[in-house]
């Protein structure tokens, strides 16, 4: 047998992919998901692929054998997709598989984050959730406090963002406010981060952090960020609430989850009511309606992003706090030539 990489540029590699996944049970080529694989191997025995695997970013993903049973065609396509990591500076990994095929690596090493139904969420690396969740700030006796969760990507953080965090605040001893970290947003990462922080500054008991590779990322849940159809988006949104229900939530006693109520995006719209329905009892879902301006406009950080692109920043005082208004004046001529270089300001 010969491992060979696969360029999914070329259409003849392109399409012995795809044939091979097929015939195992994989079907979803979207562009947007295709177009995200850095590397991709196959295991050729006599010209004909026997297994194959893709890594994107610290994802693996389309995984498939000829033979279930082969217990070493499926380790030698991880073992080379984790090198090829590594060589990528990547000793973090997770794997999205279907739910029977997680005992076959938790043999290998992984360690299962969540599984539905229909699909299976695994990590291995040497930073795993254990270590996630030791960093984030707690209090004394937090296990007797009543605590919240809010997670956002304040794309950039609106006045509506702040209306969600002060409902909650006002409710709940402390409030954990985990921060989208996956950079595929107008603002990036660190200036979110930044935003909300500066944003939250007088609340007291409030904990701003980053969300990290737990809480819609592109590990957890990359439909937020790819055009996907609904039956995707649903199973990862179960993941993702699964990990916050049975990881996250029970070490930092967070007993109720606060969402902001979402007319607009389906994909957001879906995963609030999966949310409804995977978090309870153990976690609570309070959802409050959108903030509006005085005019009964509702506050949308699209908008937002909108009115950056038109290079009209007047209106902004409506729909941002000052801090975030600082920051756009200061930073506008940087934000709208991302803008021009084609990232999305229309979706989340």
């Amino acid at each position: 047998m010969q491992i060979k990489n696969l360029s999914l540029k070329n259409k003849k590699d392109l399409q012995i992919w795809k044939e091979f996944l097929t015939e195992h049970g994989i079907s979803n080529f979207s562009s947007a998901e295709v177009f995200k694989i850095d590397e991709t191997i196959a295991l050729f025995e006599d010209q004909r692929i026997v297994a194959t695997g893709s890594l994107a970013g610290n994802v693996l993903k389309y995984i498939a054998v000829e033979s279930e049973g082969s217990g070493s065609e499926f380790n030698s396509v991880i073992s080379q997709l984790t090198n090829l990591a590594a060589g990528k500076g990547i000793f973090h990994l997770f794997v999205f598989t279907k739910a029977k095929y997680s005992k076959s690596f938790q043999f290998i090493g992984f360690k299962e984050l969540a599984k539905s139904d229909n699909a299976a969420l695994l990590e291995s690396g040497d930073y795993l959730i254990g270590d996630y969740l030791a960093e984030l700030p707690r209090v004394a006796n937090q296990e007797e406090k009543k605590i919240a969760g809010i997670v956002m990507n304040a794309n950039p953080f609106t006045k509506g963002h702040r209306y969600l965090v002060e409902k909650a605040a006002s409710e709940n001893d402390y409030v954990y406010v985990f921060v989208v970290s996956t950079d595929a947003s107008l603002f990036n990462s660190k200036e979110r981060l930044q935003l909300v922080k500066e944003g939250t500054a007088d609340l007291k008991n409030v904990f701003v952090v980053s969300g990290g590779d737990y809480m819609v990322s592109y590990a957890t849940f990359p439909a937020y960020f790819l055009a996907s159809d609904q039956t995707v988006i649903e199973y990862q949104t179960t993941l993702d609430a699964l990990i916050f229900k049975n990881q996250i939530a029970p070490v930092l006693n967070i007993q109720t989850r606060f969402l902001g109520e979402e007319p607009f995006s389906k994909t957001t719209g879906i995963y609030n009511r999966i949310l409804e329905k995977v978090l309870p009892p153990s976690v609570s879902v309070k959802i409050i309606p959108r903030a509006k301006t005085q005019s009964e406009t509702i506050i949308t950080a699209t908008e937002v992003r909108q009115l950056i692109a038109k290079n009209n920043l007047v209106p902004l005082k409506q729909f941002l706090p000052f801090t975030t208004i600082k920051y756009v004046e200061e930073h506008k001529t940087e934000l709208q030539s991302r803008i021009k270089k084609g990232i999305n300001i229309n979706g989340n």
